[in-house]
This record gives structure tokens, sequence and C-alpha cells, in this order.
């Protein structure tokens, strides 16, 4: 499996090589000429051979995570008390967020749901950004007083 694994990484490094030595060599006019025209096969590759990688890490990434969960059972536990808490923190931003009802911006509209969507977003970024900073401080106090 790991001399797949590095053949395969070896031959979309060289795929993205290529392709990045080919972009460099028409420079951004030609490129820019070409795009007009209606020929991007040469970004369109580099943005499949990244799309690759993109998918054998997510694949990998997910194997691997799923794996460790289901070989220890504290493991198991603690996975699910975190993404019970994730879960939590968005149901209780999308509660909080309101809808600012129709919206315009540069000619583009968004609904009340769109806008209430976007809004819990922001509230979960900021709850869990303020729970990550409390976390590093308690820490750090915490390590402070050792």
């Amino acid at each position: 499996m790991h001399k797949i694994l590095k053949i395969v990484a070896l031959v979309l490094s060289l795929a993205g090589i290529g392709i990045l030595v080919g972009i460099i060599s028409k420079g951004d006019d030609g490129i820019e000429k070409a795009a007009a025209n209606g020929d991007t096969a040469l970004v369109d590759y580099m943005s499949y051979v990244a799309y690759a990688i993109l998918a054998l890490v997510l694949i990998f990434v997910v194997i691997f995570v799923v794996k460790n969960i289901f070989t220890g059972g504290k493991s198991l536990k603690n996975t699910l008390i975190g993404v019970g808490a994730f879960v939590a923190i968005l149901v209780i931003a999308y509660v909080v967020s309101g809808g600012d009802g129709v919206y315009k911006y540069n000619g583009l509209v968004a609904s009340e749901g769109e806008s209430k969507i976007v809004g819990a977003g922001l509230i979960a970024f900021y709850i869990l950004g303020a729970v990550a900073i409390g976390t590093m401080l308690f820490s750090g106090i915490k390590k402070l007083i050792k």
C-alpha cells in the first residue's frame, strides 16, 4: 500500500509540475488571451490535479479517523461528545440568529432563510473562537500555576 501511495504521489507531483511549467511558460497575458477565447485547458488541468489530491487526502483522513474512532471505546465516547457539542453550538447559533428579510447587495438578493444561515455561521464562528481563546487562556494559566 505504501508503494502504491508513493507512486500515485509521484505521478500527481510530476503532473502538477509539468502543468505549472506550462502555465509559467505561457505567462499571464497568454493565459488571459486564451481564456478570453474560451481556451482554459491548461488551468483546468491544474485544477483537476488539485481536485484529485484533495479527494485522496479527504478519503484517507476519513478512513483513518473512522478506523481510530472504532478501535478505542474511550475515543469513540470523546468523539461523540465533541460532535454533540459542535452540533449544539450550531443549533444555538441558528436559533439566536435573525433573518433580515430580503437583502440586496450589488444586484444579488438573499432571502430571509439565507440571511439566517449566514448569521448562524457568524455566531457559531464567534462562539467557537471565544471557546478556543478561553481554552488557550485556561491551559496557559494552569501551566503557570504548576
